[in-house]
């Protein structure tokens, strides 16, 4: 099993998570990842958030910020609401926050991502992490880490399938590069 659990949230406000139908609250949510990260304490954490969900004010935003900020994930992936036929939302709740102000939240949230990433990454220069290494692709092998980094690294061996060490060699907040090491 590896230390990778993705746990989407959504949102970082009780009151749009209500509107999404989310039965849990923000206290919740991070209720549960102190007990995963107390559980597996080397857990690399993703999820999923909603920029601009129908009556999402500036300040309601600013809880999902705070959120993103405090727990530190591993990955996050962002989203701006759009309505899809057929749900409760489409049909009751109108699309009412601009999408200039869905762009800028999901720009916001990026670059936020983007510092976070950098900073725990660059803690992984000089180590060794096990990778397993699933294509070729530009004269590189890549693979996935226990805990779901992406990792590149060049050599002439034969790794497809392989899990192999790697020390990383420089980092990026999207990826590590490497070279193989022994076991």
């Amino acid at each position: 099993m590896c230390e990778h659990i993705n746990l989407p949230v959504q949102a970082g406000d009780d009151e749009v998570l209500a509107r999404m139908r989310r039965h849990y609250t923000e206290r919740d949510y991070r209720s549960l990842i102190d007990r995963i990260r107390s559980t597996i304490p080397q857990v690399s954490l993703s999820t999923d958030v909603i920029v601009g969900f129908p009556g999402e004010t500036r300040e309601q935003y600013q809880h999902t910020v705070e959120l993103i900020k405090d727990i530190e994930f591993d990955k996050v992936h962002v989203a701006a609401y759009s309505p899809r036929p057929g749900t409760i939302a489409s049909r009751k709740l109108p699309d009412d926050v601009l999408q200039e102000e869905k762009a800028y939240r999901m720009r916001n949230l990026d670059e936020i991502q983007e510092k976070i990433l950098s900073q725990k990454n660059s803690g992984l220069l000089g180590e060794a992490v096990e990778v397993l290494v699933d294509s070729r692709k530009n004269g590189k092998w890549q693979g996935r880490t226990r805990t779901d980094k992406l990792v590149f690294f060049e050599d002439e061996g034969e790794y497809l399938g392989e899990l192999i060490n790697v020390k990383v060699t420089r980092t990026s907040p999207w990826s590590l590069q490497g070279v193989p090491v022994d076991a």
